[in-house]
């Protein structure tokens, strides 16, 4: 395996690190998947920052299609950035070292500090590359042992998948190494707790068990008190202390990283806001988080559809992005997504982004193999003229930059700037047609002064209701989002609204709201006794 070492993402000891103490470290592991534990980590994270310390997350192995850009255009799991956001720090590839993204059943892309490494199998992936990674994760925490006071790090899974411990660098194997005590997450609200917890243990190895410091019950529903007699006995049968209940929540406004977080829409009963938009549910979604600001505006509902029965007759249709774009547009061919998108595109409004604006294009092509067989080529789905090439490389960058599109004018959307950031394979580039769409943005890289070294992302159809982009975080600029749903509220003969929801500021106060609930459901004394860490007197 060869890779850069990851020291110059800003974990590397310097004059101001060297000979420091190392940080003390405290890792979250699961009795399965989809416990919480991301969430209880950007919680300790946050509670940590408040109480004054310096603090970072780290996790050495994620799985996830929602990934995050680092401001040096590196990609790492989704989770480790909005918790390295909840630490007010910038994200590093050291925080996420390895990234698996699917691409296909038992296969991944291998992203090494924040770079494809090679698409393997998962036979391959534990034979060749996992006996060689040790030493990649084990540097990365210690330059983030180095800067900080605190790395709270995350496991994947359980400890206790007895197939995969022999190779294990994410769970108890990587607590060692980080010389970290255990908090054991369990979700409650799936049954069978005790179970989880007492079974997880006695999978354990004896110096793995002693590994475990703390119980934390997460996702409980009523009264507190009429569980206690399971919390008690489950501290004298293990001899180790419930840290804590958390109550069950789904209204934390933190964003998901994992696609199971999309459940929560199947069968929820929605409001009838002003404004009905009907976003496609690929099989491969990634970076489903460009939503998230839309349905939190007050006069929007989002639907999430699979199906063309459940399409509607909405305001507007989103096509997000996706790790395969042909496959999933050969998924949306086979279940007539693709033929009833098209006839709503006739007079309805349609928004690609990333994967979702390569199928918007005429033709995709794939010379080098890069998503289907090498020289695979597949018709789009004709919306805006223009076609995608799949590369061999991927561009991943921050970038800034402005609206441009003419078609956009007069409205609020005319010069408003833009932020987001950009991870993709294809290049898209204008066709010869008879219809003639113009660049939606100009962008250029976010620490790139010079607008001369700006390029034109995205097209506007003359009609202007068919747009795509590559920028993800698209509806995250406020004024932005607020001025394309003014359009669709104009074409309902609605009147406009003002821009009223500042959405990073948002998620600041969620993020305090999380760490509030966190702390007064956990004993924090005993998880800085644990830490070894004095707690900050109030």
């Amino acid at each position: 395996m060869s890779e850069k070492s990851g020291a110059a993402q800003g974990g590397e000891q310097t004059k101001e690190t060297e000979g420091r103490p190392r940080g003390r470290t405290i890792m979250l592991q699961g009795t399965a998947s989809d416990v919480g534990k991301s969430v209880v980590t950007t919680a300790l994270c946050r509670i940590f920052k408040q109480d004054g310390y310096r603090v970072a997350p780290f996790k050495s192995q994620n799985m996830a299609l929602n990934s995050y850009v680092t401001p040096d255009g590196k990609e790492i799991g989704r989770a480790q950035g909005v918790q390295a956001e909840a630490c007010g720090i910038a994200a590093t590839t050291d925080m996420n070292p390895v990234l698996l993204k699917p691409t296909k059943d038992m296969h991944s892309q291998v992203v090494v500090h924040g770079k494809p490494y090679k698409n393997l199998s998962a036979r391959d992936y534990r034979s060749g590359f996992l006996p060689e990674a040790k030493r990649t994760v084990v540097d990365a925490v210690n330059r983030l042992r180095a800067a900080y006071d605190i790395v709270v790090m995350e496991g994947a899974g359980s400890p206790a998948e007895i197939n995969l411990k022999q190779n294990d660098i994410v769970n108890m194997n990587m607590a060692a190494w980080a010389e970290a005590p255990v908090l054991l997450v369990a979700d409650i609200d799936r049954g069978g707790v005790f179970a989880s917890i007492v079974g997880t243990l006695e999978l354990l190895e004896p110096h793995e068990r002693e590994r475990v410091q703390g119980f934390i019950i997460n996702k409980f529903r009523g009264d507190v008190t009429l569980l206690q007699p399971g919390l008690d006995w489950l501290e004298e049968r293990t001899g180790i202390p419930v840290i804590g209940v958390l109550p069950y929540a789904d209204d934390l406004d933190i964003e998901a990283e994992d696609s199971v977080a999309l459940e929560q829409w199947k069968g929820k009963a929605l409001p009838e806001n002003d404004l009905d938009i009907a976003v496609v549910g690929l099989p491969r979604i990634s970076n489903f988080t460009d939503i998230d600001p839309l349905a939190a505006e007050p006069d929007v509902r989002i639907r999430y559809i699979r199906r063309p029965e459940e399409l509607g007759a909405p305001d507007a249709i989103i096509i997000p992005g996706t790790k395969s774009t042909m496959a999933d547009l050969q998924w949306m061919r086979e279940n007539g997504l693709a033929d009833a998108l098209a006839a709503y595109a006739k007079e309805g409004a349609v928004t690609g982004i990333c994967g979702g604006y390569q199928m918007l294009g005429v033709h995709l092509r794939d010379p080098h193999g890069a998503e289907a067989e090498a020289g695979a080529v597949m018709d789009g789905l004709g919306l805006l003229p223009m076609e995608t090439v799949f590369a061999a490389d991927k561009r991943t960058e921050r970038v800034r930059g402005t609206v441009i599109a003419s078609g956009l004018r007069g409205t609020p959307l005319e010069a408003c700037p833009m932020e987001g950031y950009e991870i993709h394979m294809g290049r898209s580039l204008p066709t010869a047609a008879d219809i003639v769409a113009e660049p939606l943005l100009e962008l250029r890289a976010a620490d790139e002064a010079d607008a001369a070294s700006a390029s034109h992302d995205g097209l506007l159809h003359p009609n202007g209701r068919i747009m795509g982009t590559y920028l993800h975080g698209l509806f995250h600029n406020d004024a932005f989002r607020r001025g394309w749903l003014n359009r669709l509220r104009e074409a309902k003969s609605l009147p406009p609204l003002p821009v009223q929801l500042n959405f990073a500021a948002q998620r600041e106060a969620a993020f305090d709201r999380l760490a509030d609930r966190a702390r007064s459901h956990l004993d924090m004394e005993r998880i800085y006794h644990i830490l070894r860490v004095a707690e900050p007197q109030s």
